[in-house]
């Protein structure tokens, strides 16, 4: 008989059990009335992994004696909603939950909105992306938003104890936390992932009496971090080996990252919407088509899905690779952002401000402005930074053939004023 992790053996069945969301489900707060009134919404649950989403959705089906029946987005379609929405319509009424339903896209949530608007089910969602981007607007609507935040310190340490004190395998050992730093640190606020921790020391230690310092942490954690850590520091290692193999224009590197997170189970959003920031950050005018695909490609798998979206993502990730590079305009907003900090709120200069009212007028607003479309080639050198700036350049186009133009149209405009 396979041992249930951890995690599950000691997840809190009531709501005083709950440790965290204090916000949410603590005395007097929302979710906690609405439970005591019976009266809940359809909801989603925002928050990063091992804040209690899926606990807390348990946890109000046992508060108000409702079926429970809970979906992975990842594992499950439209079938499979459908089969519970029947079972929904027979039994009265029951509580749906669907982790990470930012998998779904729009058809699947659409497939939620009649039993939803009905009543036949109460709809929780959970999803670690904001759900104004992940959600579509008809669902996200008919459903109340409630935010979930990491566990402190405190928290993951009355979590840690509880376990260790109450659970059925752990409370036969003798076990004694000397260290937490290292705990904390790799469990990033998650809980489910610090007792996976706990887990893997106890499994691999042999004696019944365990010193858990920051030492033994990190070298069993280290050696099977793979067992755990779905989306923690491998994680972040291979979307930096990908953006970095974009970055360094190598397709090949980057199809094999691309295809190791896909393999892993990665949300193609995820991956799209850092090629997307990429196409601005890394390679912007230098080739300014790379955005619009990169654009195209987010939307398109969102429409697509898995596994075909592979082949989207796969096109995008080579031609991004492939394209020729410049971050000047990720230098230029970011030397803005500096002069803003280094000078504060400088004045706009009197010519270019907007003069709605006579008294504006009176007193300079607008006065001596030169309206570009009025003069040859569409241009007259007027200044538009404040005096104290007047001339600093943040700006500076890449070397490459599309911003070469660039820099040669604005020579013809500023090189006496900014270099060009």
């Amino acid at each position: 008989m396979t041992t249930k992790p951890l995690a599950d053996r000691v997840r809190p069945g009531k709501l005083d059990e709950l440790i965290g969301q204090d916000h949410l489900a603590g005395q007097g707060a929302v979710l906690r009335e609405a439970i005591k009134s019976q009266k809940i919404p359809s909801m989603i649950f925002w928050g990063p992994p091992g804040v209690g989403k899926t606990t807390l959705a348990q946890i109000i089906s046992h508060e108000m004696d409702i079926p429970f029946f809970g979906l992975s987005a990842i594992q499950v379609g439209v079938k499979e909603v459908r089969e519970v929405i029947a079972t929904a319509k027979k039994a009265g009424q029951v509580i749906l939950f669907i982790d990470e339903i930012h998998r779904f896209n729009k058809g699947q949530q659409d497939a939620l909105l009649g039993a939803v608007e009905k009543g036949y089910v109460i709809f929780i969602g959970a999803t670690t992306e904001n759900p104004s981007f992940e959600v579509n607007s008809a669902l996200l609507s008919r459903c109340q938003v409630y935010i979930l935040k990491p566990l402190d310190e405190e928290g993951l340490k009355t979590v840690l104890l509880h376990a260790i004190t109450q659970d059925e395998i752990l409370k036969t050992k003798k076990i004694v936390v000397r260290e937490y730093e290292a705990l904390f640190r790799i469990s990033g606020g998650d809980a489910r992932k610090l007792l996976n921790i706990i887990d893997i020391i106890v499994s691999k230690t042999e004696s019944d009496e365990i010193e858990i310092t920051n030492e033994l942490v990190l070298k069993i954690v280290q050696a099977n971090i793979a067992l755990y850590d779905k989306s923690g520091e491998q994680h972040y290692d291979i979307i930096s080996a990908f953006i970095k193999s974009l970055r360094g224009s190598d397709p090949n590197a980057a199809v094999y990252w691309l295809a190791r997170m896909l393999a892993a189970g990665e949300d193609p959003k995820f991956i799209a919407r850092r090629m997307l920031i990429l196409a601005s950050e890394d390679i912007g005018n230098a080739n300014p088509n790379a955005l619009l695909l990169a654009n195209n490609c987010f939307q398109a798998i969102d429409v697509i899905g898995m596994p075909e979206s592979r082949i989207i993502l796969s096109q995008t990730a080579v031609y991004l690779a492939s394209s020729p590079k410049s971050n000047a305009s990720y230098m230029a907003i970011n030397n803005a952002f500096q002069a803003v900090e280094n000078f504060g709120d400088l004045p706009v200069p009197l010519h270019i401000r907007n003069a709605p009212t006579n008294l504006m007028k009176k007193i300079g607003y607008g006065k001596d402005y030169n309206y570009a479309h009025d003069f040859p080639d569409n241009f007259i050198e007027q200044e538009f930074l404040p005096e104290r700036i007047s001339g600093k350049k943040l700006y500076d186009p890449g070397k490459n053939p599309r911003e070469d133009e660039i820099r040669k149209r604005l020579a013809l405009w500023w090189k006496k004023k900014y270099g060009y």
